[in-house]
């Protein structure tokens, strides 16, 4: 009867056993190159690891290796968070992903969206989407390793991610998603690291905001905190949450941050327990 499990021909052994000993679990093809010496030899051993299921194709030339732990057959990866991770360095698993990852929802996007510091396409791993979006070298800050079902995973810390949600409201779900993301991070998160990473992004749009919807979901801020984000707020700054034109039963325009919030309130509160915040 024929089987279908993953075996290991010599330099093939030579290759997995020495990624695993050095605990290696990303490896280009150059490096293939250079660890068995032969180019041939390489492209026959990466062709048969990838038809065995011992590695798997992040991009043309870079591979995650699926170790010994995933059992004798052939399943693949299916951690779309490490695969997302590990496809480009520097980069981070971000925005509605990593606010999933940290418990701030309980939705799980169906696409992953990772922060990198250049233009790379988007593609399907494993059946999933990964999305990659290119941010200024001045908002890319405030990451780390997690480690997830046995993999390195590179996601923003809870504070940066709430402060990226709060800069980029399309990537994590839109404004109702952004703010049951700020309620269910008001409990586990200081609101001074949000302020100290949203400060140090540099936008007002993004203290508009952040200022805006910490007050509407109730999170605790001291009069202090809110001085400092005011402070860094220009004061002819004016910039939007939600649609772009106004629309009947939205909240309008909001003084107290410069902004106008075309969203009915109760659609940004349709999700968010009610907290009533004494000001």
């Amino acid at each position: 009867m024929k089987t279908n499990l993953r075996t290991l021909g010599p330099q093939e052994a030579k290759l997995v056993l020495a990624l695993r000993e050095e605990g290696q679990e990303i490896v280009t093809a150059s490096e293939i190159i250079q660890r068995l010496g032969s180019e041939t030899t390489a492209r026959s051993v990466i062709q048969g690891l990838l038809r065995k299921g011992w590695i798997t194709r992040l991009i043309p030339g870079r591979y995650l290796l699926l170790p010994p732990e995933h059992g004798p057959e052939p399943l693949g990866e299916n951690n779309v968070l490490a695969l997302a991770s590990a496809v480009i360095e520097p980069s981070y698993v971000g925005w509605w992903s990593a606010a999933s990852f940290h418990g701030f929802t309980t939705q799980r996007p169906t696409t992953v969206t990772v922060a990198t510091t250049r233009q790379v396409a988007s593609r399907i791993l494993e059946g999933s989407e990964v999305r990659f979006v290119m941010v200024t070298p001045r908002k890319f800050f405030g990451f780390q390793r997690y480690t997830l079902y046995d993999r390195n995973v590179t996601l923003s810390d809870p504070a940066k991610t709430v402060a990226d949600c709060v800069d980029r409201p399309e990537l994590c779900g839109g404004p109702s998603e952004l703010a049951r993301i700020l309620f269910g991070a008001s409990s586990e998160v200081e609101a001074a690291e949000v302020i100290t990473a949203a400060l140090a992004m540099k936008s007002s749009a993004l203290l508009q905001r952040l200022g805006y919807l910490m007050d509407l979901v109730g999170w605790p801020v001291t009069a202090e905190q809110r001085g400092e984000l005011r402070r860094h707020i220009r004061p002819t700054a004016r910039t939007t949450l939600g649609r772009k034109d106004r629309g009947d039963g939205d909240v309008g325009y909001v003084s107290d941050w410069g902004l106008f919030v075309h969203v009915p309130q109760s659609e940004l509160l349709a999700d968010v327990p009610k907290r009533i915040r004494s000001h």
